[in-house]
């Protein structure tokens, strides 16, 4: 299995790793929750996810993870001994948990139940396309036709919102909600920011879809340029 290993007690992480790689597991480690969100994109079998990380909690991140359709099995290591932080855990999309301290036995029992709970039928969608323009899930790489556009990670996690969503118009708590962590203290100005940013790459190439402002609402990802008045798509959250 290719595993991320998510924990901030170095010494610990250290000992986890060597473990899973004489078992023949390919280990890569990060130490905080940010780091993770960078990582988890790839093409892992499983993440082995602390909760109790500096910065963004283990909560936090398995949230966006989910929020963000990355349905990579994670098991959550966690020092708290009460119930209902294992169970919001698992509520949040966590597929396992093993409490500290803990036999290495046991989690290595624990990740060959995880490998065998994969479904090997399930399709999991690696790339968006929206006329010339496409995004790779798995290498984190946005082209036109075959010309490659450099983005930040916070630009790649907008546009794979809105790619998720085409010809949509969607209201800037929606964007928020979906692409910023939900503990960051940000408000929907930020939204416009970075709308302003994707759009300037974008139309530097031709025929590449439209980055529409739809007016009293928010934006929408389509291949018809026009006048910027459509109502809200179905369902849609109303303007705060």
């Amino acid at each position: 299995m290719r595993i991320l290993l998510i924990e901030d007690d170095r010494r610990l992480a250290k000992r986890i790793q060597q473990v899973l790689v004489e078992e023949r597991h390919l280990v890569e480690v990060v130490h905080d929750g940010k780091s993770a969100l960078l990582q988890a994109g790839g093409a892992f079998d499983c993440l082995i996810l602390d909760i109790l990380l500096p910065g963004m909690n283990g909560i936090a991140v398995c949230r966006w993870l989910r929020e963000h359709a990355i349905a990579t099995p994670i098991l959550l290591l966690t020092a708290l001994g009460e119930v209902q932080d294992k169970v919001r855990g698992l509520d949040t999309g966590a597929d396992d948990y093993l409490s500290k301290p803990f036999a290495f036995d046991e989690l290595l029992a624990r990740l060959r139940a995880l490998e065998r709970r994969k479904t090997p039928t399930l399709q999991v969608a690696t790339h968006l396309h929206l006329g010339p323009l496409s995004l790779n899930l798995l290498t984190r790489e946005v082209q036109v036709d075959t010309i490659p556009i450099a983005l930040t990670v916070r630009e790649f996690a907008l546009l794979e919102y809105l790619l998720r969503h085409p010809h949509h118009a969607l209201t800037r708590t929606q964007i928020l909600a979906a692409v910023w962590p939900s503990d960051t203290e940000v408000n929907t100005t930020i939204v416009d920011t970075y709308i302003h940013y994707l759009r300037a790459k974008l139309e530097r190439y031709p025929g590449t879809p439209c980055l529409r402002t739809i007016r009293s609402i928010g934006y929408m990802l389509t291949l018809q340029a026009g006048e910027d008045e459509l109502p809200p798509a179905e369902g849609g959250v109303s303007t705060p």
